[in-house]
């Protein structure tokens, strides 16, 4: 884990922002005008999918992927001007927030600025032409961090963004050299000393896979040498499978529980239930009482809460990310859960959740429970994620207690609480 990591980091909430696709217009400019909306939800750091200009060669689709980027020191016109992008993250800041962006060293679209400059810094095919190591990434080709001259140029782009921004999310970062990384948080911190480090870790099987490749790629336990916080892909799997019928609660539970002694003690998650590459929770989870279920759970998760834009209204569209495809704002299914993610972000501040021991157990088929417990303090969610009643343990003295989530009496008795189908936190 990387030394400084704040255990602080814990009691927040990030909110996704996809620019093109968060407004009809899709501009930085209409990001600025949600600002105090997206505060309210609980927010303390966006998270801006990339803002760099996209590549046009192999582009796929109509405005072709973010993650196909021309230009690492440039914004995207389409979105605005650099001045506009510096009056949006000014923005964000007057309103007490962060603001990070995304960074995506592996690779760069066939027309970027790099390539043409400098093509002995990309991955090279055996006839000697442009490639990419992953085949279904046809829109890309990838840098080779062999070459200690395209270290340089990257993280001296790192500390100029640094001067304007409060951290980074850096795209498939277990496939670039941990060296790397390490290096290039010791220079940041140079310009931004509290910088934010996100990892997009990535699903096991792809490890394995790439390694069968004899290519790089970095466990969730070699990321925390760099960086503050790393995707949950180390369980997301046994979370679809139970979601689609392959796999237990009881698995996904003990797949959750084992973070605790496989990870440094200071540990940072981003917990979520969707983002830009996977399937809406809306989508997943339709029912209302078992969305909001799985909501508070993740926000009662230790770890840092993602909401992705469009999640605070349930939308269930996965939205592409070649076209022009935007949040319907106004569908009427749509189910305002921005008050309830509101009041989740809220309790989400208590430090039990900072530096605490957690535990996640199955109950039955259909309810969690989970419990944070630090110095006698201790807080217990019960979570049914079917919507159903049922006598549950609680490990608190019997009593009479307060749901956090909608201040209702909770009673305790003979060590557990009866749970009526709704989200329980207690403490």
């Amino acid at each position: 884990m990387a030394d400084n990591t704040q255990k602080k980091l814990r009691n927040q909430m990030m909110y996704q922002v996809f620019v093109r696709n968060f407004s009809a217009e899709g501009t930085f400019k209409k990001v600025e005008e949600q600002l105090e909306r997206i505060k309210a939800l609980g927010t303390d750091v966006i998270w801006l999918m990339p803002i760099h200009p996209i590549g046009k060669d192999k582009r796929k689709g109509s405005l072709g992927s973010p993650y196909a980027i021309s230009d690492y020191r440039a914004v995207n016109p389409e979105f605005g001007t650099l001045d506009d992008f510096k009056s949006l993250v000014n923005s964000i800041h007057k309103r007490g927030m962060k603001c990070i962006i995304d960074v995506v060293y592996n690779h760069t679209s066939p027309d970027s600025v790099l390539s043409r400059e400098h093509p002995e810094w990309f991955y090279h095919k055996n006839d000697g032409s442009f490639g990419n190591r992953v085949g279904d990434w046809t829109d890309i080709i990838d840098l080779d961090y062999s070459n200690k001259e395209l270290w340089r140029y990257q993280i001296d782009t790192l500390k100029m963004w640094a001067e304007i921004v409060d951290g980074f999310r850096c795209d498939v970062a277990p496939l670039i050299p941990i060296e790397f990384w390490e290096e290039a948080r010791r220079e940041v911190a140079e310009v931004r000393t509290d910088a934010i480090w996100l990892s997009e870790s990535v699903e096991p099987d792809f490890i394995v896979y790439m390694r069968s490749q004899g290519l790089t790629a970095l466990s969730d336990s070699e990321i925390y040498r760099a960086f503050d916080i790393s995707y949950e892909y180390d369980c997301y799997g046994a979370f679809r499978n139970y979601i689609y019928g392959s796999g237990s609660l009881k698995e996904y539970a003990d797949a959750v529980n084992r973070q605790e002694y496989t990870f440094p003690d200071n540990y940072v998650k981003l917990r979520f239930l969707e983002n830009h590459d996977q399937s809406r929770a809306r989508f997943l989870i339709p029912d209302e009482a078992a969305l909001k279920s799985w909501t508070a759970f993740m926000f009662f998760q230790k770890g840092m809460a993602l909401v992705y834009n469009g999640q605070e209204c349930a939308a269930a569209h996965y939205p592409t990310l070649f076209d022009k495809d935007g949040v319907d704002w106004d569908d009427p299914e749509n189910i305002d859960l921005s008050g309830f993610i509101s009041k989740l972000a809220q309790i989400k501040k208590d430090t039990v959740f900072t530096d605490s021991v957690y535990s996640v157990r199955a109950i039955g088929n259909d309810i969690l429970t989970a419990c944070h417990q630090k110095d006698g303090e201790k807080a217990v969610g019960v979570f049914p994620l079917k919507g159903q009643t049922s006598f549950v343990p609680a490990d608190l003295p019997d009593g009479i207690y307060t749901n956090l989530i909608d201040d209702s009496k909770v009673e305790v008795f003979r060590d557990g609480v009866m749970c009526c189908g709704k989200p329980m936190i207690i403490k």
